[in-house]
């Protein structure tokens, strides 16, 4: 019997020593860079007073930090979109593109879905009043165009899928 228990009390012990000395297998992890999500008017950093100067931001959670934005009539916008994830750009890419008012946002994206070829911007829309490039992790693109008339517009992220979170009002004053 006290054998039983000797044998027992080293088995117990090989067990457990050789549990510890195992090897973790590292695996890689892939972090999400989020954008901080703003949900007020975007700030004018132009020291030109007639030139709005907003900074959009994408990232690979589908997600803007704006989702509004707001300028006046006629003044001179100054639009840089940064994607702060990594994703490539046919994973994740993400544009700007600024609607007509009184569009119909799952047509609009239908048929954008299918130009591929022009950074998911159809060809001869005039729904699109102004849009950024196709940038993917880490890119930007800065465009430059007038305000509209007064109103509230659509922008959206025109990418296969994405308008749906993607999405925010231009407003006009």
């Amino acid at each position: 019997m006290k054998r039983m228990h000797l044998l027992l009390a080293a088995t117990a012990s090989a067990v457990l020593l050789s549990c510890g000395g195992k090897e973790e297998k590292k695996t890689e992890k892939f972090e999400y860079q989020e954008a901080e999500e703003t949900t007020t008017e975007a700030p004018a950093t132009s020291t030109d007073a007639n030139v709005a100067d907003i900074v959009l931001v994408g990232d690979d959670l589908m997600k803007f930090n704006l989702k509004e934005i707001k300028v006046k009539a006629g003044q001179k916008v100054k639009l840089t979109l940064r994607h702060a994830g990594k994703l490539d750009v046919k994973v994740m890419g993400h544009n700007f593109v600024l609607l007509a008012q009184g569009t119909d946002l799952p047509a609009f994206a239908l048929e954008a879905a299918s130009a591929s070829t022009t950074d998911y911007i159809p060809a001869n829309s005039s729904a699109v009043l102004a849009h950024t490039k196709m940038v993917g992790g880490g890119g930007t693109d800065v465009i430059e165009f007038d305000a509209p008339a007064a109103g509230t517009y659509d922008f959206i992220c025109s990418f296969p899928g994405h308008f749906a979170m993607m999405q925010g009002k231009f407003i006009v004053e």
